[in-house]
């Protein structure tokens, strides 16, 4: 009866330390879907607000801060990932910069009056908006170049 007791407490200890271990040890193809999917998080929701007015392109620059933020704190091991990881954060973080300016531009333009001030507000905020889309086109070029480098990566055998 003892040896019964003794293998119903030693099993379940043995089988949590091998997942333990198991999950300790994350493969190179599991830490890629999950930087995956986070990137198409991203790249969903510019694609979903393209063209939206003002309030939701504000809200899309802080939805784009906390994709981000979570790629960022991915708790990636392999290293050439690191380094997807870190450029994915970098190039969300400057579209959702350049998205904010866009729609602070298109606020700024829409509450403008009708005078040589406003005229002047407008021509400033039309150059913002113009320069944030070249950024943001540029970023989207760059993103696309970073995601194919990445799947190559992540479809190459450990």
């Amino acid at each position: 009866m003892s040896i019964l007791h003794k293998y119903t407490v030693l099993a379940p200890v043995s089988l949590s330390i091998a997942l333990f271990i198991t999950s300790c040890s994350e493969t190179k193809v599991s830490q890629c879907e999950r930087l995956i999917k986070l990137v198409n998080e991203g790249t969903s929701l510019i694609d979903k607000n393209k063209g939206t007015q003002v309030i939701t392109s504000i809200q899309l620059s802080k939805d784009l801060e906390f994709i981000t933020k979570s790629i960022q704190e991915l708790n990636l091991t392999d290293p050439k990932l690191k380094e997807y990881q870190s450029s994915f954060a970098k190039i969300f973080q400057n579209l959702g910069q350049a998205i904010a300016k866009a729609g602070r531009a298109l606020g700024s333009a829409k509450i403008a009056e009708a005078s040589a001030t406003g005229r002047d507000r407008i021509q400033k905020a039309r150059t913002e908006i113009d320069s944030s889309l070249t950024a943001a086109e540029a970023l989207g070029k760059q993103s696309d170049k970073l995601v194919d480098e990445m799947n190559k990566y992540c479809k190459q055998a450990e």
